[in-house]
């Protein structure tokens, strides 16, 4: 299925990093085609979020509050970028408890077909964020992270598939079909010290099952060498050039990545470059 309906959460502050991730995050959706929806919300006393029109951005409830000015930054870096774009875009805005945030951003989510999200490097509400809208929004998102914003592009022509033959993996591999079609070359990577037959033969039935869908995937095995899985995928990202990674999110339970840290930890604490996850 297409990408059609993007979304994008405006949280926290309108720092330089921020507002370039958001014009970013608008160019990747103009890309593909699809419309983007922004919600900008403050933290205070729940108020449901209301539609704004694009050129009247005044009346986004601006109370004169640190935390209003901020949203209404970001709700023009997103504006203006949206023009630039010439993209399809809509606004929303609202003030919700602090608590119900990443709640409230997970129940629009489900209205759209990606969801786009800036990542500031170890970050606990973001992190928090990602979290709720992997495992409550049914949905896949794409990471940008801030730290890398000037070094990314729009378009994915490289883009690698981290594979670990789980139902979390496929499940990722089938949400971002559009973009792997759309992408120049396809790298399936599996991290694993021992190259045994299963490995490969899971590996090759990927690239079977991709060309199906007119991609045409490599397969190839990398090792950990004792490092975390995590950062071995982003090392080999980096070292290949690589646009994006394609993953599947938290393969063990969620508590135990907390505790013991894991793949998923590693990945949205400090994407090493565009990263579309599912759960």
């Amino acid at each position: 299925m297409p990408i059609k309906d993007a979304f994008l959460p405006l949280i926290g502050q309108p720092r330089g990093p921020t507002l370039a991730a958001i014009a970013t995050c608008v160019a990747v959706a103009a890309d593909l085609g699809a419309r983007i929806t922004a919600l900008a919300l403050a933290e205070d006393d729940f108020v449901r979020p209301k539609v704004i029109i694009p050129g009247d951005l005044n009346s986004a409830d601006a109370s004169g509050s640190r935390e209003v000015s901020d949203v209404q930054q970001l709700l023009n870096a997103f504006t203006n970028a949206a023009s630039r774009a010439n993209i399809r875009a809509q606004i929303r805005s609202g003030k919700v408890p602090a608590d119900q945030i990443a709640s409230i951003l997970a129940e629009h989510a489900r209205f759209s077909d990606l969801t786009l999200v800036p990542v500031r490097p170890h970050d606990s509400q973001t992190e928090c964020i990602i979290e709720t809208l992997l495992f409550e929004s049914g949905r896949p998102l794409l990471l940008c992270p801030e730290q890398h914003v000037d070094e990314l592009r729009p378009e994915f022509e490289n883009v690698m598939i981290a594979w670990d033959h789980s139902a979390r993996a496929a499940r990722a591999v089938g949400d971002a079909l559009p973009i792997l079609q759309a992408a120049a070359f396809v790298r399936v990577v599996t991290v694993a010290d021992d190259k045994t037959d299963a490995i490969v033969q899971s590996g090759t039935a990927l690239v079977d099952h991709l060309r199906e869908h007119g991609v045409y995937a490599s397969f190839e095995t990398t090792k950990g060498g004792g490092s975390s899985i995590g950062k071995v995928l982003g090392s080999w990202a980096n070292s290949h050039a690589m646009d994006a990674i394609v993953m599947g999110a938290y393969h063990h339970s969620r508590l135990n990545e907390i505790v013991w840290g894991g793949v998923t930890k590693t990945v949205i604490g400090q994407p090493p470059c565009w990263v579309m996850i599912s759960h």
